[in-house]
């Protein structure tokens, strides 16, 4: 991705291409860019909110983002199933 121009508050800030998946592990859903709230890395699977509490995180500074990555994901538990 690309940004010609980015709001000031956003900078040394870093944003990811979020993919949502299903309880299969499979891509669900349109891709997502959130702000990374706790340096999770490519190929990780992580927990992120949408809407005003995507930038708690990063109080007392405000930034203008709607989806932010708050968690990174150990393993899965679905049922019977455990996965890493």
């Amino acid at each position: 991705m690309v940004v010609a121009k980015k709001e000031g508050s956003l900078n040394g800030k870093k944003l990811l291409l979020v993919q949502p998946l299903n309880e299969k592990k499979q891509p669900h859903g349109e891709p997502v860019v959130a702000m990374d709230a706790i340096g999770a890395g490519v190929g990780e699977h992580v927990f992120y909110v949408r809407g005003e509490e995507a930038s708690l995180p990063f109080l007392p500074e405000s930034v203008p983002v709607t989806a932010g990555i708050v968690g990174i994901i150990d393993y899965f538990h679905l049922g019977d199933d455990h996965q890493k």
